[in-house]
């Protein structure tokens, strides 16, 4: 599976955006899929996964209730969408696939992408 991210950029603290995975290689409509962020100087920590079965969500504290993961597994895509964006929520974005997990801890992930970058400024 190749992880395509896109969608990063710079943004005043309040807006929003959308990142986009795009998978190419393999369908992913059958793996759970994560994003994950690592901000300079610390390490990668998890974001957001969607289930394969049901689209289950599941959000780290730090963006519960600002951001929102969806699939559309007929573009075989993957997607962040963050609102009221935080200086504290700069990192580059990864987006990755777990082919063997329903509900994949952060070390259970086999694929991942090059990440995006997003800043936010205060």
């Amino acid at each position: 599976v190749q992880l395509q991210a896109s969608g990063g950029g710079l943004v005043q603290a309040g807006g929003s955006l959308r990142l986009s995975c795009a998978a190419s290689g393999r369908t992913i409509s059958n793996y759970a899929m994560g994003w994950f962020r690592q901000a300079p100087g610390k390490e990668r920590e998890f974001v957001a996964r969607v289930s394969s079965i049901g689209g289950r969500t599941f959000y780290a504290d730090s963006v519960k209730g600002r951001s929102t993961i969806s699939r559309d597994n007929a573009k075989n895509t993957v997607y962040l969408q963050m609102n009221s964006l935080k200086p504290e929520d700069t990192a580059v974005y990864y987006c990755a696939c777990a082919v063997y997990s329903y509900y994949p801890n952060s070390n259970e992930y086999d694929y991942w992408g090059q990440g995006t970058l997003v800043t936010v400024s205060s």
